[in-house]
C-alpha cells in the first residue's frame, strides 16, 4: 500500500471543490445539529487529526506503525496530570506541554525504531507502545486500568480576557475545526516542501535516496517525531472533550483503527485521512446498529463487517475513497469519442 500507485498526492479540481463544500458544511453544522451530534462530529475531527499524523508516516514516508496511539494517549494523560482537581488549567501552556511530551516520547522511541525496516519496524513500534500501555495500566499512581478524570476543559483566558470558552460545546467544536484545518494546511505545505519530497523519495526507494547523499535516518526520525507531536495534539483534544483518559487510548486497537482510517480514505494526501476518519466512525456506528437476524446478532460482530469492507476497498479501490471518487469522475467526464468502442 505504500507504493507510489497507492498514493493520491495531487487532488483533482473537482475533488478540491467537493472537499471545500464539506468544510463549509462542517462550519455550518452546529447551527443545525443537536449537542449530541455536534460532539460526535467534533470527535471525528479529533480522530481526523490523529489519522493525518499517521498518514505522514504511513502514506508519505512509508512507515507503518502499530504503536502510534501511544503518543495520542500520552498527551491525554499529560492534560489529566496537569489539570488540578478543583479548577481548570490554562490552555496556552498545557497544550504545547502535552504536545511536547508526545514529541519527546516519539523522538526517544523513534531513535531506536527507525533503524529497523519492514515487519521489524511494525513489530518494534507495537512493542514500545505496549510497554507504555502497561506502565500506565499496571501503575495505580498513574490511574491504573481505571484511568483518570479531567474535571474541567482547559481555560483559554489571557489574564482577565476570555477570547473563547471551551466549556461551550459549539466553541470547542469550532476550536477543533480550526486546528484540524490548520494541521491539514501545514501538512499539505510540508508534503510539497523539500523535506516532504525527501520523505516521499524515502518511501519509494530509500537506498537510492541514501546513495544521493540524503541522511535518511534523520529524515525518518524527524517525520516520526512530528507525527508523534500531531498525534499528541489529537490526544489532548480527546482528553479535553471526553473528560476522561485510560490506557486503552494507547492500545493496539486504536493504532489499528488509525491505520484503517488512512487506508479507507486514501494515503499520501492528508485529505484522505480526514475522509477516512469520518467514514470509519460513520461505518462503525452503522455496523454496530445492525439488526439481529434470528439468533445472530449482526451488530455484535461489527469488526467482521468492517474488516470485510476494508478488504473489499483495498482490492477494488487501492487508493481509498478519494481515489475511487477520482476514478468515477474520470469515467463520467469522458466524452463519447474517448470511450472504447465495442
Amino acid at each position: 500500500m505504500s507504493a507510489p500507485r497507492a498514493n493520491l498526492e495531487t487532488l483533482p479540481r473537482g475533488l478540491q471543490i467537493t472537499l471545500g463544500l464539506a468544510v463549509v458544511a462542517l462550519a455550518a453544522f452546529p447551527s443545525v445539529g443537536t449537542d449530541f451530534y455536534v460532539q460526535m462530529v467534533a470527535r471525528m475531527m479529533i480522530l481526523a487529526i490523529f489519522a493525518m499524523s499517521l498518514d505522514l508516516l504511513q502514506g508519505v514516508t512509508g512507515l507503518v506503525s502499530l504503536g502510534h496511539a501511544a503518543y495520542f494517549g500520552l498527551a491525554g494523560y499529560a492534560l489529566a496530570f496537569l489539570t488540578p482537581a478543583g479548577e481548570p488549567v490554562s490552555l496556552w501552556w498545557t497544550l504545547p506541554a502535552a504536545v511536547g511530551v508526545s514529541a519527546l516520547a516519539a523522538l526517544v522511541i523513534g531513535f531506536f525504531v527507525v533503524r529497523t525496516h519492514g515487519i521489524y519496524f511494525i513489530m518494534v513500534t507495537m512493542a514500545f507502545a505496549q510497554m507504555v500501555f502497561y506502565v500506565f495500566f499496571d501503575n495505580k499512581a498513574l490511574g491504573g486500568s481505571d484511568g483518570l478524570y479531567i474535571n474541567f476543559k482547559p481555560d483559554a483566558a489571557l489574564g482577565s480576557w476570555l477570547p473563547f470558552d471551551l466549556e461551550k460545546k459549539q466553541t470547542f467544536y469550532y476550536f477543533t475545526l480550526v486546528l484540524m484545518l490548520a494541521v491539514y494546511v501545514f501538512l499539505r505545505r510540508l508534503l510539497w516542501s523539500p523535506f516532504g519530497r525527501a520523505l516521499s523519495g524515502i518511501r519509494i526507494n530509500e537506498h537510492r535516496m541514501r546513495a544521493m547523499g540524503f541522511g535518511t535516518f534523520g529524515y525518518k526520525l524527524a517525520a516520526f517525531t512530528l507525527a508523534g507531536a500531531l498525534a499528541g495534539l489529537a490526544g489532548y483534544l480527546w482528553g479535553a472533550q471526553s473528560g476522561y483518559v485510560n490506557p486503552e487510548l494507547m492500545g493496539f486497537h486504536l493504532s489499528a483503527h488509525a491505520i484503517m482510517m488512512v487506508i479507507l480514505g486514501g494515503m499520501g494526501n492528508f485529505a484522505g485521512a480526514v475522509v477516512g476518519a469520518f467514514a470509519f466512525e460513520t461505518l462503525l456506528d452503522l455496523f454496530k446498529d445492525l439488526p439481529t437476524l434470528g439468533q445472530f446478532k449482526m451488530g455484535k460482530h461489527w469488526q467482521l463487517w468492517m474488516g470485510l469492507f476494508i478488504v473489499a476497498l483495498v482490492v477494488f479501490a487501492p487508493r481509498g475513497l478519494l481515489g475511487l471518487v477520482q476514478s468515477l469522475n474520470q469515467r463520467l467526464s469522458k466524452t463519447p469519442s474517448e470511450k472504447p468502442h465495442d
